[in-house]
């Protein structure tokens, strides 16, 4: 049995869309099924539904926000992650959790590799280190998956902002000093159902990254928006210091895949092939 957490977030939906071929039995809850920040109930949907595998897709993601609320934060990312762990622990079920690029302080200029200090900036970079910590610390089998710049067809992401406010003004501004790569929720939900349904990952736990190919700053990523879905909307740079925020956000923050492709041996696809399948499944790619 795979226990898929965050069931109503973008990479849980995604998950959902992708594994709907498959032979494994997958349960998908979220907060209105199983409230995660309740041991208790962890333990119990654990127990009565055997879990063999447990994939966690639920955070607390509102990085400005989580300045003001990180109690809140911590109980997502830190408490109810160090619940789900516990109970993989007791029962011998695997935990795939999803972390990201925001455990880096992002002053670097080389790809970050798994084994890079952390030193995260802000309250969600302090609780998302905070539950890799808890994983590790239990004791459980498991792959902690460290992913950035999350895009998919479904809730709030950047892809969509960028079209809604393509289609209003007439101009948008985008910062040009943060470097990362764009990553498409269906290209993750699809490695994380290679991993676990080949159960390739025994004896390979760990930290790995994840995130498409290739790298550019988040102006570039909303040019090529504009290019494919053929928006007129004109695209113009700016610094980061124009958009006054509650938190510095990393300025790079590319993540070395290197450890990840070699373990498992699959190709990782290119930032801008996945950009061009999700603007289609939205209906805007310009043909």
């Amino acid at each position: 049995m795979i226990w898929v957490t965050g069931a109503n977030g973008q990479l849980g939906r995604s998950l959902r869309r992708v594994v709907e071929d498959s032979d494994c039995c997958y349960l998908f809850t979220d907060v209105a099924e199983v409230d995660i920040t309740d041991r208790a109930a962890v333990d119990r949907f654990v127990d009565e539904h055997r879990v063999d595998v447990v994939i966690n897709c639920a955070a607390y993601t509102q990085v400005n926000r989580a300045e003001k609320e990180e109690p809140v934060a911590d109980r997502i990312n830190r408490e109810a992650v160090e619940y789900l762990a516990r109970a993989a622990q007791r029962c011998g079920a695997l935990l795939v959790h999803i972390s990201t690029d925001y455990v880096f302080g992002g002053s670097g200029n080389l790809p970050y590799r798994e084994e890079d200090p952390v030193a995260p900036l802000g309250a969600y970079g302090r609780t998302k280190q905070a539950g890799e910590r808890a994983v590790i610390q239990s004791g459980c089998r498991y792959l902690i998956l460290r992913t950035a710049w999350l895009y998919s067809e479904y809730g709030n992401n950047f892809v969509k902002t960028m079209l809604r406010l393509m289609s209003e003004q007439k101009q948008v501004k985008v910062v040009f000093d943060q470097v990362g790569t764009p990553t498409y929720a269906g290209d993750l939900a699809r490695t994380i159902r290679s991993l676990v349904e080949s159960e390739v990952c025994h004896g390979e736990e760990g930290i790995y990254h994840f995130s498409n190919e290739g790298v550019c700053s988040w102006f570039d990523f909303a040019c090529e928006i504009a290019r494919m879905s053929g928006a007129s909307c004109e695209v113009s740079p700016c610094r980061s210091e124009e958009y006054p925020s509650d938190v510095e956000r990393p300025a790079y923050s590319v993540l070395d895949k290197t450890k990840f492709k070699r373990t498992f041996r699959q190709k990782i696809p290119y930032w801008r092939d996945s950009l061009r399948i999700c603007l289609d499944r939205l209906g805007v790619l310009k043909k």
